[in-house]
């Protein structure tokens, strides 16, 4: 039974334990001072018993009793590190006894809160032996003895460097936290604020290319208002952004998500995500996938798993996004599951969680996705995990750089709500990365004929599975697009747009060792007599003419555009290098556009708008003097009539 409790209105005695436990004091002098330190506690003179106890710590070292008075009384007057102190003498110096049952969980409890697992474990396990069938606090106790075991090993074997605090000019605010960075490693946006009182500001900084950070501006008055704007994340492009704001005038709940888009170098209004995704409890923490399309955030609204649970929603063709599902296990759990950040691969979910064996409090996992599917979490140790309370992480696309942000450790006159929380940053260790490293090409999209920047949906396909993984547009006023890719897949990517002619491209990371960002530029052909594409994504072995399976994607996007046009006639010409003879590469080359011809016939284009021809090495598109040349030229093309 604890000696007292903390009330809304402040501190009040209980008739306390201690008092009640007839202490054996022989001493005429330790029992007068124990009296004494009793009467002050009933008088409401909590400082002046401390002393008194103090003094009887001092005089009478090896009496554990006032100690643990003393230890009560700094907790419930908010001196944590005090009572932690006090408590670990008063049990250390008392025998050991079922009747001290609450001691040993309160030891437990502080020792934890300042990371001293071993007293914390021993504090638990001793609780554990007394505590009876039933009481409250056995499955809690349970768990921080799998917490203090976990956190002991791991202190044991570290996973990386400490995240180091990022200089200035970051870090000049009293708050800053939800770190998000392009796929470009070119601008960290997060939320910062100015002080306890003051509102949430979603600020941007520019990355230079020697890896520092220009000076953080709010990054629009589109964005930023008098109400907050808190937890944001941005696309992999850098062109969509979803935050979360409290108490705007039409939300559904308290703390709503809102998504804002940029042409050029404006930011729509924002707008409310709706019903679908945000309930009338409390939505926030959200995390956007590359290319923008899927979101996951963290809500507390009914029907959850836990406490605080992590939902998807995914954006739907006609623009509106889908009813937000729970994720269910194996990543939600019975306690706090928060803060998710998907990676630009979309390989691996990180977040934050209290439910699962860590270091205590909410430390950071990480979830591989594959198929669709999530595999079990994996605590990611320390020292990205600590006692403290883990907030938001996040790791770059090339798996390099991560970002997060931590509170400031405690000092004696600030409150833990005002406590600092500021930015950092570290050298992603191999266990720490995504199951996949990405990288990206990005470039602008021009009209072929007259140069200016054109509006695209840019595409991107895993040819393997037929498997549309990525869609982003390109700005109407630059042109511009970001495309994440990840290693080990081969894609093919389109850049279509109404009355143009596809542009088909083709990234093979399969096997391949380089992995480096490309700048690459689309210019795309309007559809008209005489224009021509390439089609670099249909395969063959080689002297073969059979298309092989990774073909099918782009057959069925040539599909797509007769049926677009159904007015438009096309010649499909096949070209070979010049291996061989001329004759073997006229039929091979033949046959070739013939395997394509056939194809879109027997799924119903018509015959009489198609023609085929095989040009065979005739017309090269580079000289045949090397094999990456030689590549280029083995082709089919397609071309209007």
């Amino acid at each position: 039974m604890p000696l007292l409790v903390v009330a809304a209105g402040g501190l009040l005695p209980l008739q306390p334990a201690l008092a009640q436990v007839k202490v054996p004091i022989t001493n005429s002098k330790a029992k007068s001072l124990w009296e004494k330190a009793q009467q002050q506690v009933k008088d409401r003179e909590f400082n002046k018993a401390i002393e008194t106890l103090s003094t009887l710590n001092q005089k009478f070292p090896s009496m554990g009793e006032p100690f643990l008075l003393k230890g009560q009384l700094y907790k419930a007057m908010g001196d944590t590190r005090s009572a932690f102190e006090a408590y670990r003498e008063g049990v250390e110096k008392t025998a050991f006894d079922p009747g001290r049952m609450n001691d040993y969980f309160t030891l437990g409890e502080l020792a934890m809160s300042f990371g001293e697992y071993q007293p914390a474990l021993d504090a638990y396990q001793k609780y554990l032996k007394v505590a009876p069938k039933g009481q409250r606090y056995i499955p809690k106790a349970q768990q921080q003895v799998a917490n203090c075991e976990f956190a002991l090993k791991a202190l044991q074997n570290p996973v990386g460097k400490a995240p180091e605090r990022l200089g200035a000019p970051l870090n000049t605010f009293r708050f800053q936290y939800f770190p998000a960075v392009t796929a470009d490693n070119r601008f960290l946006v997060y939320t910062a604020r100015k002080t306890g009182e003051s509102d949430e500001d979603i600020v941007i900084s520019r990355i230079e290319k020697d890896g520092s950070f220009g000076d953080p501006q709010l990054i629009s008055s589109a964005i930023n208002s008098q109400f907050n704007e808190g937890a944001g994340s941005i696309s992999g492009d850098g062109k969509t952004l979803v935050f979360a704001s409290c108490d705007r005038p039409g939300a559904v709940g308290n703390c709503d998500l809102y998504i804002s888009r940029r042409t050029g170098n404006s930011w729509s209004k924002p707008r409310n995500l709706g019903r679908n995704v945000n309930s009338v409890a409390w939505d926030s923490q959200p995390t956007l996938s590359a290319d923008g399309r899927t979101l996951y955030f963290t809500s507390d609204r009914r029907g959850g798993v836990g406490l605080e649970d992590i939902y998807v929603t995914t954006l739907q063709e006609d623009g509106t996004w889908a009813v937000a599902r729970n994720l269910g296990a194996p990543v939600n759990t019975a306690g706090k599951d928060m803060a998710p950040f998907i990676h630009a691969s979309g390989s691996t979910l990180y977040y934050v969680s209290d439910g699962m064996v860590g270091m205590g409090g909410l430390d950071v996992y990480k979830a591989n996705i594959s198929a669709g599917k999530f595999g079990n979490p994996e605590n990611l140790g320390y020292p990205l995990n600590t006692f403290e309370n883990e907030a938001s992480l996040f790791i770059s696309s090339d798996n390099r750089r991560g970002f997060c942000a931590r509170t400031r450790p405690a000092e004696a006159a600030v409150a833990e709500r005002d406590r600092p929380v500021e930015l950092f940053g570290f050298e992603v260790p191999a266990a720490v990365r995504s199951s996949e490293q990405s990288t990206y090409t990005q470039g602008r999209v021009f009209d072929a004929v007259t140069k200016k920047p054109l509006q695209a949906d840019v595409q991107l396909y895993d040819l393997k599975t037929d498997e549309m993984v990525q869609a982003v547009m390109s700005d109407p006023e630059s042109g511009d697009y970001t495309v994440v890719l990840n290693e080990g897949h081969q894609y093919g990517m389109y850049a279509v747009a109404d009355k143009y002619l596809m542009r088909s491209l083709n990234f093979d990371y399969s096997d391949k060792r380089s992995f480096d960002p490309l700048t690459l530029d689309i210019y795309l052909e309007p559809v008209r007599a005489g224009r021509a594409i390439v089609l670099n994504n249909l395969f063959f072995d080689s002297k073969e003419y059979a298309l092989k399976p990774n073909s099918r994607t782009e057959l069925n996007r040539l599909i797509k555009f007769m049926s677009q046009y159904p007015d438009v006639q096309v010649e499909i010409s096949g070209h070979t290098d010049d291996v061989g003879t001329d004759d073997d590469n006229m039929v091979l080359s033949k046959n070739r556009a013939k395997s394509v011809y056939t194809y879109l016939v027997e799924h119903k284009v018509k015959a009489e708008r198609l023609r085929f021809r095989g040009y065979g090495e005739s017309k090269p598109l580079a000289p045949n003097d090397s094999d990456e040349h030689r590549q280029q030229n083995r082709r089919i093309e397609l071309r209007i009539l």
